[in-house]
């Protein structure tokens, strides 16, 4: 198989599209959380719950998706984020009419649950391909991502006054008509039900737990959970923090789209890092490169400082992100792939949430410099206990 077998596969192919529609509403999402939540929250100190309740929702999806898909196929669990993110989208359209934070809470944690589904998409990737080429699957499947990088954010400009007098309401109808058109590729895969999902014994009744004892998939959901957590911490609050320092909307959108962008470009050439170097050596690096950013970030309050920290932020979650999903595909087997992939996106989606929920405070009442301190401090103290249980593990 070569990289043109893979893209030309019809399954790989059509999971490729989807996925680069879909994840056009994630940057929209982003924005919106923080935004729209500024704007109806009673309190500046809650405007990043929609986002930090999203994030919840992918913690409480991510298992049951997983084990959803792991019985029924990925197609199925698919279209079900595809139309929770519809859902989604309209109630925070009404909720904007009716200046309810409470329908915008309930809303996005529709669009949390969406997108947990979203996540199975580089799992989907890995199993329509020879198992030789499933790190270069996974790791283009997240580089179409980068379309949707470069387009969420011009959707949001272009979509949030359309429908004036109320702001960003548009946004949320234009998240809405994007779930509607990522549905539309999935038409056409056709991806065999894993042999797994035909056995008596459900693959829900394996001990999760047990397996993630494993140093192999204990390192790897450890390394996912801490990219993913980082990240959100630093991401989220990144439209306040700017528009706190003065700057205006339509900039601190185009530094999350250049984030964004940065999370998904090194994709094309992630894969064949990890055939080359192997995934516990990318996905380490990544961390090194995030703690640059954390530094980064907290040297200053400049448009270039933001840029830069957030741009470094991205790559670094790309090599630790993409590096940790294929050491967890190697390392566990087919029987266990429901579980452990469900357990694996709980525990990524929980420390996300705590991130979330955390970074709204911190940055509203201790600073962006200080939220950028304890992110690179966090990532030290995590590396440095990776290094000493792989050192343990060693003598063993």
């Amino acid at each position: 198989m070569s990289v043109v077998s893979v893209l030309f596969n019809r399954n790989f192919a059509g999971l490729l599209i989807a996925n680069t529609i879909l994840g056009a509403a994630f940057p929209v999402q982003l924005i919106l959380g923080g935004l729209a939540g500024l704007m109806l929250a009673p309190s500046p100190n809650l405007a990043t719950v929609p986002a930090s309740i999203q994030t919840l929702a992918g913690m409480i999806a991510a298992a049951p998706f997983s084990l959803l898909m792991g019985r029924m196929g990925r197609r199925v669990g698919l279209a079900l984020g595809g139309l929770m993110t519809l859902t989604g989208a309209v109630i925070a359209t009404q909720a904007l009419y009716f200046q309810n934070f409470t329908l915008l809470c309930m809303a996005h944690f529709l669009m949390g649950a969406g997108w947990a589904a979203f996540q199975y998409f580089r799992f989907a990737a890995s199993e329509a391909v020879d198992r030789d080429w499933r790190p270069v699957a996974i790791s283009l499947m997240l580089s179409s991502l980068l379309i949707a990088a470069v387009a969420g954010p011009q959707v949001f400009i272009v979509a949030k006054d359309v429908l004036t007098p109320i702001p960003f309401a548009g946004a949320y109808v234009a998240t809405g008509v994007i779930a509607v058109l990522g549905l539309i590729p999935l038409i056409v895969v056709r991806m065999p039900q894993p042999e797994r999902c035909l056995k008596r014994e459900p693959s829900g009744r394996l001990s999760a737990l047990t397996v993630l004892r494993r140093p192999a998939i204990r390192h790897a959901v450890g390394i996912a959970a801490l990219s993913q957590g980082v990240m959100v911490f630093l991401m989220i609050p990144t439209p306040i923090a700017m528009v706190g320092c003065g700057f205006s909307e339509e900039t601190a959108s185009d530094v999350v789209r250049w984030h964004i962008v940065a999370m998904f470009a090194p994709s094309f050439f992630t894969g064949f890092l990890i055939k080359r170097f192997g995934a516990s050596s990318v996905a380490i690096t990544g961390l090194v490169i995030m703690i640059a950013a954390a530094g980064a970030a907290g040297l200053g309050l400049s448009a270039t400082h933001f840029y830069g920290a957030l741009i470094v932020l991205g790559v670094g979650w790309n090599l630790g992100f993409i590096g940790a999903t294929a050491m967890l595909d190697a390392a566990v087997s087919e029987e266990e792939k429901p579980a452990v992939q469900g357990a694996n996106d709980t525990i990524i989606a929980f420390v996300s949430t705590i991130c979330a929920f955390a970074a709204g405070f911190i940055v509203s009442s201790l600073g962006w410099v200080v939220l950028a301190m304890i992110s690179g401090g966090g990532l030290v103290l995590a590396l440095a206990m990776l290094f000493v249980d792989r050192a343990r593990l060693s003598k063993i």
